[in-house]
């Protein structure tokens, strides 16, 4: 009787998980809740830099060490990435907020101007990495795979620095700090 009772739990919350429908809006809402770990990426040098915050950067293997982010095509990130063939992963800390809307455009600042307000050292690959980032992991370009709107970048990680702190966390269009 047990496993009726659970079959038909099931059933009905299966149904309200379908209740929308497969599109763009739908698919945002749904990854809304997923929490994520905010990273700034960072690329270019001089004049050139840029970088952009994204919650898609992640570890695709740790033997051979390699690193995977996702990047909209369109961005002003990419191409930067694809030029100069590297990318750093700097892993936001709960003191990062506005330097993190800063590089996801919030405020209008571009380029370089992105880089604003914070420490900067330049690793082993060309690519700017934030002094005081809780983590951060220089990688060079190995393959770049272009699918619908985006681009998803793996990364040979060539050097890693690990800094002090805790992440701050992405969900419902806010930030989180986790307190120990």
């Amino acid at each position: 009787m047990n496993a009726h009772v659970e079959n038909t739990h099931f059933s009905i919350a299966s149904k309200a998980l379908l209740d929308h429908p497969a599109d763009a809006d739908s698919l945002k809402a749904a990854l809304r809740t997923l929490g994520g770990g905010v990273s700034i990426i960072t690329a270019g040098e001089g004049e050139a830099r840029t970088g952009a915050t994204v919650t898609s950067a992640t570890a695709l293997s740790v033997e051979p060490a390699r690193m995977l982010i996702s990047l909209n095509r369109t961005s002003s990130t990419w191409p930067v990435v694809e030029r100069f063939g590297h990318f750093g992963i700097n892993i936001a800390g709960a003191d990062h907020e506005a330097l993190a809307n800063q590089f996801a455009g919030r405020g209008g600042l571009r380029g370089p101007d992105r880089y604003r307000g914070a420490e900067w050292t330049t690793a082993v690959s060309g690519a700017p990495l934030l002094v005081d980032a809780v983590a951060a992991i220089d990688c060079a370009v190995e393959e770049a795979i272009e699918r619908h709107s985006h681009v998803i970048v793996i990364g040979k990680v060539l050097a890693i620095r690990i800094g002090a702190g805790h992440s701050l966390l992405y969900q419902d269009g806010r930030y989180h700090a986790l307190a120990r």
